[in-house]
């Protein structure tokens, strides 16, 4: 049986970054490098809502490294962490409104900086378009999630952001 894939597009990340992070679990991370590609299926993210969310990068305003959340949706967002890993992000939301998903885990990687590892991700894609054209995207392979198959918990390693560390924005396939 062919797969039937479609690759998501800039209204998919246009809506709020809640929805676009449920909406992605099931879905296809898609790798391209040189010839070869690798598709790994997204089982964990994260949201981050805006300015207001402590948890946010966003929280700081508009600097170098948040610019990119600022603009369009389905743009990369790729920063380092602690000095070591990458993070992969997708913009959601509106123009001017700081809001993004961090994949956390997909396919065999559990854990953001084993996934951009695994996935030779690192801030060259920053800005980019998750898109073909990038070696990056995110395809709908037809994988129905019922709410009833995913958890959603508080996010990880934001004990910093006061009561916004408990919000339940971490979405987990189960």
């Amino acid at each position: 049986m062919a797969t039937i894939s479609q690759v998501l597009g800039q209204a998919f990340f246009a809506r709020p970054a809640l929805t676009v992070g449920r909406d992605l679990l099931g879905k296809y991370l898609v790798r391209r490098r040189r010839s070869a590609e690798r598709a790994v299926m997204i089982s964990e993210v994260e949201a981050y809502i805006g300015p207001h969310d402590l948890a946010c990068h966003g929280r700081f305003g508009r600097t170098a490294r948040t610019e990119v959340m600022y603009g369009p949706a389905g743009r990369w967002y790729v920063y380092l962490c602690y000095g070591m890993h990458w993070m992969l992000n997708v913009v959601t939301d509106q123009v001017d409104w700081p809001a993004a998903v961090l994949f956390r885990a997909a396919g065999d990687f559990s854990g953001p900086g084993k996934l951009t590892k695994g996935l030779s991700i690192d801030r060259r894609l920053n800005a980019q378009p998750a898109a073909e054209s990038s070696g990056l995207w995110i395809e709908d392979r037809g994988i129905v999630v019922r709410r009833s198959q995913i958890q959603r918990t508080a996010r990880i390693g934001v004990d910093y952001a006061e009561h916004w560390k408990e919000k339940p924005y971490r979405f987990v396939l189960s």
